[in-house]
């Protein structure tokens, strides 16, 4: 059976809506402080486990993470220098900020989407585009996990991707889309380092088990929906 996403991949073959691959991806050096390893295991900073704030707001996670990547301005606004800033006579340190963090981009990444419904993959786009141009250009990919015409050019675009250096927001879930995660390197057997926002670990996947529907060890759910991808 197909995803809801992939349907919407079969009807833009149908119509010849398909977008066009580049050829090339461009690598962009990591500007900022990034937030997360590679290397699989939990991810911490400052004793504060980095996973996402509740239960909407696993692509903005993602987009913090990338964001951080790709501009110092990010690290700045979680980790400023000088003493934890205090709000309302609370002092805010670095969980809190984080967690205000992912809620204050959940919030510009969702201006007509409802919020509970967490992030489209477009609107995760548009804000890269918006907030963190140094990351470069990303366009979403609808994926077809049913078809392995289809995954095979879309596991190569996804290892150029991270072998030029640049991380790939993955979206998963059942026949509906559910969850983001963020593909940030491919390892040298070839699988992928991916940080998986709820459990706040860095996991590894073998594509493979994209086209075998069987990522949910991995990554909380077994279907790919889309990816988003950079665009040169």
């Amino acid at each position: 059976m197909r995803t809801v996403c992939g349907v919407g991949r079969r009807v833009q073959a149908l119509f010849g809506r398909t977008p066009v691959v580049a050829a090339r991806v461009r690598p962009v050096a990591a500007l900022g402080r990034p937030l997360l390893g590679t290397d699989p295991g939990g991810q911490v900073r400052d004793g504060v486990r980095l996973d996402q704030a509740d239960g909407t707001t696993c692509g903005s996670a993602v987009l913090v993470a990338l964001s951080a990547w790709a501009s110092a301005d990010e690290l700045g606004r979680l980790d400023p220098a000088g003493p934890d800033p205090v709000v309302a006579g609370v002092r805010q340190g670095f969980g809190a900020r984080y967690d205000a963090r992912q809620k204050q981009v959940h919030r510009e990444t969702n201006r007509l989407w409802p919020r509970a419904l967490g992030t489209t993959p477009w609107g995760m786009a548009r804000w890269l585009t918006r907030n963190v141009p140094a990351a470069g250009r990303y366009r979403v990919r609808l994926v077809d996990d049913s078809s392995a015409q289809d995954l095979r050019p879309l596991v190569a675009e996804v290892g150029a991707a991270l072998t030029a250096g640049r991380p790939v927001p993955l979206l998963v879930g059942t026949v509906v889309p559910r969850h983001h995660c963020l593909a940030l390197a491919v390892r040298d057997d070839g699988r992928w380092s991916v940080y998986e926002p709820t459990s706040g670990q860095v996991r590894v996947l073998d594509p493979a088990l994209i086209g075998d529907r069987a990522t949910a060890p991995v990554l909380g759910f077994d279907r790919l929906h889309a990816v988003l991808l950079p665009t040169g």
